[in-house]
């Protein structure tokens, strides 16, 4: 196994057996802090970000790391850099909604080389390394390209809470891709294991507006190690700068991306 890959597994699921423990607790144990409009964190998150930090710094202390509650830790290696959410559908667990994971992602030289997202409530852990392929537990995953379009498909998204002014683009979107085929969409709160259901061909498909690279950069290196392409909105390859993502099967994202474009605005076509 690839020595990071390992680290990377064992601080997921250090991280997870935190998220389970406070999970179990009531809603009003849970302390819960706001971030922004709409956007919270939880004494759990914290919690389980100092945990993967220390599980990393063990093995790497020259490593940097790129957290979602931690900010940026340089280290003496800084083109090895770990890109780490500790609890990606921070709102579903708030909720109690049992659907969220922790997401890990290693670049080096500004290439993603691993991607871990764990469910801890769910038990599966989805890793891949590039150019190795990727897994579910210890089941290769493989995307299906039975679909020639959007006929009949199952499209997963996220509404842009964070960034409104996207708010009108994104409905538009829907209201597109709802018109020429597209079954049903699924909005389920955790971008990391929308990314990762791609690839295990329980999503046809998935786009979202401004995510940041803790929310996507391990769950898009698992889904194209599973075969899914992967690109911006207008089929560039700068979506971990830009956050605007749409992924799927080949012809799943050629056929989003040519019915959204007339709907795009300037702002969402970099």
């Amino acid at each position: 196994m690839n020595p990071m890959l390992n680290i990377a597994i064992r601080a997921a699921r250090k991280a997870g057996n935190i998220i389970t423990k406070g999970y179990e607790q009531s809603v009003s144990d849970t302390q819960i802090s706001a971030k922004g409009i709409n956007d919270y964190a939880t004494a759990v998150d914290k919690a389980a970000e100092e945990a993967i930090i220390e599980v990393i710094r063990k093995s790497y202390p020259e490593h940097s790391i790129v957290g979602e509650e931690s900010g940026v830790i340089k280290g003496k290696n800084n083109d090895v850099q770990w890109i780490i959410d500790p609890l990606d559908g921070t709102t579903n667990f708030i909720k109690r909604f049992p659907h969220f994971a922790v997401s890990i992602a290693i670049r080096v030289a500004g290439r993603t080389e691993v991607g871990v997202v764990y469910d801890p409530i769910r038990n599966e852990l989805f890793t891949a390394v590039r150019g190795k392929g990727a897994k579910l537990n210890e089941f290769r995953l493989r995307v299906n390209g039975e679909l020639r379009d959007l006929t009949g498909s199952i499209i997963a998204t996220g509404f842009p809470f964070k960034v409104t002014k996207h708010q009108n683009a994104h409905l538009n979107m829907i209201e597109v891709l709802l018109k020429n085929g597209v079954a049903d969409f699924r909005r389920t709160g955790s971008a990391a294991l929308d990314l990762a259901y791609v690839a295990a061909n329980r999503l046809d498909g998935y786009f979202e507006i401004g995510l940041k690279p803790w929310d996507c950069a391990a769950g898009e290196l698992i889904a194209r190690e599973a075969g899914a392409l992967v690109s911006n909105f207008v089929g560039g390859s700068d979506y971990l700068k830009s956050g605007n993502l749409v992924v799927g099967q080949g012809r799943v994202v050629k056929a989003i991306l040519t019915h959204i474009q007339p709907v795009l605005t300037e702002d969402l076509k970099n």
